[in-house]
């Protein structure tokens, strides 16, 4: 959509909204504006102009000087560096430069090749242009150490100097949010790093395939992976040493485990019980692998407003509103697009941040505490500009009390329940339940555990670093659950998450009140909310004061 084309538009909208305004309840009337809001942000920021906001890209900028100015023209304070809006964060992008070459090795010499793109897909690791690695394979099933099921599969293991093969996921049977963090793959890469492990290669099982099929992986594979960079140049990265060197599919499994001791089939049926413990050993064939990536420095921004809170004990404190700026770009077409314009994920997200913003600073009512409203870059990167903040925050660290993340909300229908990750964790709980219910929307379990969402969302780079955090997503009642999965399985990452998707803006009005009230709720109360007592991740990450004692 052109510029012209998206400015008619908007000022279509408004016209009709103003036309229909003198017909209708004051209520209704503040509705339809409400979504003629959310309407217009997101048709800017889903626009082909913007060319899929890639962290880095002159598309994001432009996006990021879009919600610098809605920021400034609702009157929030900048919150950025420098007395701006804006929040420099510098990255590092790294892609591979080839498919990369990866040969089995067995006890008598054999050597089998993994084609790419049917066996294997390369990994992007951070460092050296040129990497070879050769050495011995260990199967550590999910590679999971957990004190609190009284496992370790890395026991009677030895994996130094060695390559360790690793199951993506994590069993069914561990608490939903507590299997997004066995299952998220920079656990499972500092653990590999920690037991002294010089590489590790992910499995595919036969639920991954059917979730999201591994030959998918092809038409993105060069794309550019980031990472955010100190201020001396060095990038982040959990464990330099053990790069993540590829991905396996069920073909290629299939050649690793030739001749062990136990078939992969066999592997894979125990890994799919609740337990999830199948056998693990020593494969006792070698991998020859390497790879091959190029690398650049960029640019990107966090973009920060401030609305002051209004009480002079708990203005300085800070509930931070959250929402992702970034999309993936452009990538290889389908069907003759390859625009990734990102219209749900997350322009929605984006656009009810901003009707929140709005609807503090029209409330007449300020909140308590200050609210930090943040867009941030390269969530789709490994949620870089969250962790970039979290760790380097705008505002004084310990005064950042809660987190609130917006991202991706599926406004094809009218949600009657959310699924709010983190919130049962700390007091936080309470103040979304009582949001929820002056909604009329109820709190639902998560429903797709085996996505491991608690950890790929925003909201994790603040509990990472002690602070509360709760992330909503749009619920399965009410027809929700054909909508969600069809638009995963149909649009997600792909060209048509874009404008012609049938997008009910009223629903993105009803998500931003949502997240209003639940807002409302942490700066007004009076006491910051605190992490529940032995929560697993209020003792993992959590200063002890920041802990509840009962």
């Amino acid at each position: 959509m052109n510029l012209i084309r998206l400015f008619a538009a908007t000022v279509a909208a408004a016209t009709c909204l103003s036309g229909a305004a003198a017909a209708q309840p004051a209520g209704a009337v503040a509705a339809a504006a409400s979504a003629a809001n959310v309407k217009a942000h997101i048709t800017f920021l889903a626009s082909d102009l913007l060319q899929g906001r890639e962290a880095g890209s002159v598309g994001f900028d432009i996006a990021a000087n879009y919600v610098a100015s809605q920021f400034a023209q609702l009157g929030l304070k900048p919150a950025g560096a420098n007395g701006t809006y804006f929040q420099p964060v510098p990255l590092l992008a790294t892609r591979p430069a080839d498919e990369g070459r990866f040969v089995l090795r067995g006890a008598d010499g054999a050597r089998t090749p993994l084609v790419f793109g049917e066996d294997v897909i390369v990994g992007r690791p951070v460092g050296p242009a040129e990497r070879r690695v050769s050495a011995p394979l260990v199967f550590v099933g999910y590679g999971i150490v957990a004190p609190e099921h009284r496992r370790d599969d890395y026991k009677g293991l030895n994996v130094k100097g060695k390559i360790v093969v690793v199951l993506q996921g994590a069993p069914s049977g561990f608490q939903t949010e507590e299997r997004a963090y066995h299952a998220n793959g920079r656990t499972k890469r500092a653990l590999a790093a920690a037991h002294g492990a010089v590489g590790v290669v992910s499995l595919y099982l036969p639920a991954d395939e059917k979730r999201r099929p591994f030959a998918a992986g092809k038409r993105t594979w060069q794309s550019w992976a980031m990472t955010w960079r100190g201020p001396d140049g060095t990038p982040s990265d959990v464990a330099p040493e053990t790069p993540q060197l590829a991905s396996i599919s069920l073909k290629g499994a299939e050649k690793l485990f030739a001749g062990a001791r136990v078939p992969f089939a066999k592997v894979a049926e125990a890994a799919a019980l609740p337990k999830g413990d199948p056998p693990r050993f020593a494969l006792g064939t070698s991998l020859e692998a390497e790879l091959r990536t190029e690398s650049r420095q960029i640019e990107s921004a966090n973009v920060a407003g401030l609305i002051e809170g209004s009480d002079p004990k708990l203005k300085g404190e800070v509930v931070v509103l959250s929402a992702h700026l970034d999309h993936i770009g452009v990538t290889p077409p389908v069907n003759g697009d390859g625009i990734n314009n990102g219209a749900l994920d997350n322009a929605a997200g984006v656009a009810t941040t901003l009707e929140v913003a709005r609807s503090f600073m029209t409330s007449g009512r300020p909140p308590r505490r200050s609210i930090l409203f943040l867009t941030v870059t390269g969530e789709e990167k490994g949620l870089l500009g969250a962790e970039y903040f979290a760790r380097n925050p705008t505002v004084p660290k310990g005064d950042i009390v809660a987190n609130v993340d917006l991202d991706m909300p599926i406004l094809f229908y009218d949600f009657t329940d959310v699924i709010a990750f983190g919130s049962d964790r700390s007091g936080m709980g309470p103040a979304v339940r009582r949001a929820a219910e002056r909604m009329g929307v109820v709190l639902s379990p998560d429903p797709m555990p085996e996505e491991g969402l608690f950890t790929r969302s925003d909201h994790y780079r603040f509990v990472e670093v002690g602070i509360p955090a709760v992330f909503l997503m749009t619920g399965f009642q009410n027809g929700g659950e054909a909508k969600f999965r069809g638009f995963l399985a149909g649009c997600y990452h792909r060209p048509c998450d874009d404008l012609s998707q049938p997008i009910d803006y009223a629903v993105g009005a009803k998500f931003a009140a949502l997240n209003y009230e639940i807002t409302r709720e942490l700066a007004d109360a009076p006491a910051r909310p605190l992490w529940n007592k032995g929560d697993f991740f209020g003792m993992k990450y959590a200063p002890p004061a920041l802990i509840a004692d009962r």
